[in-house]
């Protein structure tokens, strides 16, 4: 009963490279997060509760609508999309706001959180986003092969080599080259439909909740899984201007239990 299914060489190998690249893609999710919301902890951020309602709708309706104008296939956006990608972009020059810095508009279970980055603030979220995921990786890799490696089956070493050859490379994922050289706009997301607040907030950003969704919307001191369960989306946009390489990362978080809005 300890049999396992018959398989050929070709197909363990896929299987077993398949099993290795979800798991990076785990760690990738794991270090846009932490690179994205690390701010106050590694380059001195701030955070701004005074942000302007308006603009953060804005924010909010121009990213919808870039996100129904990329294909579903590629994050690059289109032409016609150029306009409204540099608008959201250049908006800390147009409205005097700062970049680095975390811009967050809340009404009681709503939060919006808006950070813009720009030059030099751009090439430190890639050296962190890498560091991130390169930490991860080796660590899991460790921890597979002292767990997993004296099995000796086909299936595992097969595992453990396709691990070993997995290179994450986060720029490439986020496409920056071609950001660079060739002018593109690109849009990418990510969604949770319970992100734990406390883990957001208390881990990753080093703040008790309380100071980034309000302390009305708070979770208690001894919360439930409801309380601490938030709806999460986060929009990455990237691009040039006037040849200066800048991101937007607008972050759209919803009380999973409330019904009011």
């Amino acid at each position: 009963m300890f049999d396992e299914p018959s398989e050929e060489p070709t197909e363990r190998a896929s299987s077993a490279a398949e099993r290795a690249k979800e798991k990076s893609d785990e760690f990738r999710m794991h270090a846009e997060l932490a690179a994205v919301f690390e701010g106050n902890r590694k380059f001195d951020a701030q955070f701004h509760t005074d942000f302007d309602a308006q603009i953060a709708r804005d924010v909010q309706r121009t990213m919808g609508r870039l996100e129904k104008a990329k294909s579903a296939d590629s994050p690059v956006l289109p032409e016609t999309s150029i306009a409204d990608a540099t608008t959201v972009l250049t908006l800390p020059q147009a409205k005097s706001l700062s970049t680095n810095d975390y811009h967050i508009y809340r009404r009681p279970g709503e939060v919006m959180i808006v950070r813009w980055l720009s030059g030099i603030e751009v090439e430190s979220f890639y050296e962190r986003i890498q560091a991130h995921v390169d930490a991860a990786m080796n660590a899991f890799r460790q921890e597979e092969r002292q767990s997993q490696e004296w099995k000796q089956d086909p299936k595992t070493i097969a595992y453990l080599d396709a691990l070993d050859k997995l290179e994450v490379k986060m720029a490439d994922r986020y496409l920056r080259e071609f950001i660079r050289k060739q002018n593109l706009f690109v849009l990418s997301t990510q969604s949770a439909d319970e992100m734990n607040i406390a883990y957001l907030c208390d881990y990753i950003m080093g703040v008790p909740a309380g100071e980034i969704v309000g302390e009305a919307s708070a979770p208690p001191e001894a919360p439930t899984e409801q309380d601490l369960a938030w709806f999460f989306k986060l929009f990455s946009l990237r691009g040039m201007s006037e040849n200066v390489e800048k991101m937007c990362f607008f972050t759209y978080l919803q009380k999973s239990d409330d019904n009011s809005w």
